[in-house]
């Protein structure tokens, strides 16, 4: 008689509130429907006990960001990786140097730039300049005034978490004397206050839109330093007098081929199936412009659900 044949089993190592917000319970039901065990992962238990694991999901951002400084998430994360080691059929998603790159915006903004250098521009899309900040010591002025034009977007080094929205838009070099190092300064680019969020999932991607800041008069001003919150400005319900602007041109997206470009540029590089990057048109280049990658997809659908099953079958 023939050995029966063991089920696949995913884990999900996803917390509550991510679940509800992407649905997950689909992801689950239609896995159990084809055969396949879900179960949740339990990082405080040996993983040996829990598994075998075909695939492992996960969003771990706020733990690998603890890690460097709390003793007990730094070995809950290794933990998970001790199990990969000794289980190299197990699949992650996504592996954990990859997300280290994109939790730190001064790496991946050097990841972002390697792209556009790479693939000329990666089809007429850029990053725009910026300067990284490691410390007040430095010479603030004399960098942006080198290397940045004014208005100037300023942004935490840790791309996770409360404060990573914590956002401020300076004005002049009056300014910058607000800044918290480390973080990372940014050129503002006009963009008539729309933001494309690309949500990736395999070899699926799909655009959603979304409100932004409104246009800014170029160059150094006396205007005086507008601190925000990026999700109160660019959540679909968003309503934020930031956003209001006066009516501006017909906005066109991003070309279908270049976000292509974009998605499989980023895919090479990191490794990953499941990330996010915001795009902007400049309005006075028409050009696109990547101003961030995130981990994991905020938005998810039912199609997306299939392409992670299919990871499991080995399908891509």
């Amino acid at each position: 008689m023939p050995a029966l044949q063991r089920r696949k089993r995913i884990g999900v190592c996803v917390n509550d509130k991510k679940k509800r917000k992407l649905n997950f319970h689909v992801f689950e039901e239609l896995c159990k429907s084809r055969g396949y065990d879900v179960t949740d992962v339990d990082l405080s238990l040996p993983l040996s006990n829990q598994g075998p694991f075909d695939l492992i999901i996960h969003k771990l951002s706020d733990l690998l960001v603890e890690a460097g400084q709390d003793l007990k998430s730094h070995y809950l994360v290794q933990r998970l990786q001790v199990y990969l080691d000794t289980h190299p059929y197990t699949i992650l998603l996504d592996p954990l140097p990859a997300l280290h790159t994109l939790l730190d915006r001064f790496q991946s903004y050097h990841l972002l730039r390697s792209l556009e250098s790479r693939n000329n521009g990666i089809c007429s899309v850029f990053s725009p300049p910026c300067v990284e900040l490691v410390s007040k010591h430095c010479d603030i002025v004399s960098l942006v005034r080198a290397h940045l034009t004014f208005p100037i977007i300023c942004k935490t080094q840790i791309a996770h978490g409360p404060r990573s929205h914590q956002m401020s838009l300076i004005f002049n070099e009056g300014g910058l004397n607000e800044v918290t190092p480390p973080c990372l300064l940014q050129s503002f680019i006009n963009h008539n206050a729309t933001l494309y969020k690309v949500f990736v999932v395999g070899s699926e991607h799909f655009v959603v839109r979304r409100p932004s800041l409104r246009n800014f008069p170029l160059g150094e001003t006396d205007e005086k330093t507008i601190f925000f919150n990026s999700h109160e400005v660019s959540k679909a319900e968003s309503c934020s007098h930031l956003s209001q602007a006066m009516p501006c041109p017909e906005v066109h997206p991003p070309p279908a081929a270049i976000v292509k470009k974009v998605v499989q540029s980023l895919q090479e590089a990191l490794g990953m199936s499941l990330f996010g990057v915001d795009v902007i048109v400049d309005t006075q280049s028409g050009r696109c412009a990547v101003i961030d990658v995130n981990a994991f997809p905020g938005m998810m659908r039912e199609k997306s659900f299939l392409e992670i099953r299919s990871t499991v079958r080995g399908d891509r």
